[in-house]
């Protein structure tokens, strides 16, 4: 736009909705019919897995290093399930933060299944995200720079009142604009959320939570397991022009589809790794079976991709057998090779290698127990 200045705030910002020409093109629905199939085909794949707190407890957590990564808060796969469920308050800050992420994305994805987005649920999501009580910037927002350069490239909008106006808006868009596609209108919001910056930090992880939140609201998810903020970290470059191209020059389509591609290959690779995360767990089953018949149970198996750094209360807790014995099953399953029993303070962890292997890796494969590459290396377009 010729009357817009990076180094000014950007007081302007058009309200929502966008001229429907800019954001409705017949090549940006045609994409949306693609990233419906891929979302259904995710949806599926996730079904087929016998308990969903595998993927629950899995999927978001890479979502959350991912999404914290781009925002230069950097931890790793291991420390986040090292961490994640009894032991947060040991973890650095950094790991902290990204559990942080994980907790927002939870409690939100609960909150949208009871009401719409709202503005008081992304200052919640940004509240839990940061750790403390937050609410709308009163002062000017962050200005935004080239890094290398130094160069403003953006200064948002100031003045809460502003602000507040800009986001009831941005809301009421999400809520009453239900002409017009769900993928598309979540292209647009976050967009909109970006520009309007509301918070003082953590403004790029919330606006990543309400893309999926988005999502689960309107049925294409059943619970939180798209990690887009892969897609994003691939495309980071790509990300940031687009988003200032339509500040620039309201250059929309461009955007949307840079989107609704993102959905399309995360759908594709997540529901390809759902599958490689099944056929592990067949095969862990019946390798377990096979050479501990008597410690076996499908729900000593579930315990092992529910908690891959597994604590002997673990066990305890899923019923599956007291301390003792609960202890005398995860030293087998070292023993077997599945686990791998390592130091963390003064507990014992077991940790589930080929799993977490499985999890972090780009490619959506895994390796046999007894030592023989599997078939069933999944085909995945990863350009």
């Amino acid at each position: 736009m010729s009357d817009f200045d990076p180094k000014l705030p950007y007081n302007e910002l058009p309200e929502l909705p966008p001229p429907l020409e800019l954001i409705e093109t017949t090549e940006i629905l045609k994409h949306c019919i693609n990233a419906r199939v891929a979302l259904a085909e995710l949806k599926q794949a996730a079904e087929l897995i016998p308990n969903s707190a595998v993927l629950v407890n899995a999927l978001p957590l890479l979502e959350a290093r991912a999404s914290s990564e781009i925002e230069n808060i950097v931890t790793t796969t291991d420390k986040l399930f090292e961490f994640a469920d009894i032991a947060e308050d040991k973890a650095d800050a950094a790991t902290k933060e990204a559990l942080r992420y994980r907790t927002a994305l939870f409690e939100g994805s609960k909150m949208v299944q009871r009401g719409m987005l709202t503005t008081d649920m992304a200052i919640h999501i940004c509240s839990t995200i940061k750790g403390l009580e937050l609410d709308i910037r009163a002062d000017s927002g962050t200005t935004l720079k080239n890094r290398m350069s130094g160069e403003v490239i953006y200064t948002p909008p100031v003045g809460q009142r502003r602000l507040q106006g800009m986001l009831d808006n941005w809301a009421d868009f999400m809520q009453t604009s239900t002409d017009i596609d769900p993928l598309v209108r979540m292209a647009v919001q976050h967009y909109q959320f970006e520009a309007i910056h509301p918070f003082a930090d953590g403004n790029g992880r919330t606006g990543r939570i309400i893309n999926i939140l988005f999502l689960v609201q309107h049925g294409l998810l059943n619970s939180p397991i798209l990690y887009l903020s892969r897609y994003i970290i691939q495309n980071k470059a790509a990300y940031y022009r687009l988003l200032k191209n339509v500040t620039h020059d309201r250059d929309w389509s461009a955007w949307i589809l840079f989107i609704l591609n993102g959905v399309e290959e995360t759908c594709s690779w997540t529901t390809d790794k759902i599958k490689a995360i099944r056929e592990l767990m067949e095969h862990t089953a019946e390798f377990t079976q096979a050479n501990l018949p008597k410690t076996y149970t499908w729900e000593l198996v579930e315990v092992l991709f529910k908690q891959p750094y597994c604590r002997i209360g673990n066990l305890v807790d899923a019923g599956i057998a007291k301390r003792q014995t609960a202890s005398v099953y995860l030293k087998q399953l070292c023993d077997l090779g599945i686990l791998r029993e390592v130091k963390s303070g003064r507990e014992n962890i077991f940790v589930h290698p080929k799993y977490i292997e499985l999890l972090t890796g780009e490619e959506n494969v895994w390796v046999y127990y007894a030592g023989v590459e599997t078939a069933m290396e999944q085909s995945v377009d990863l350009e």
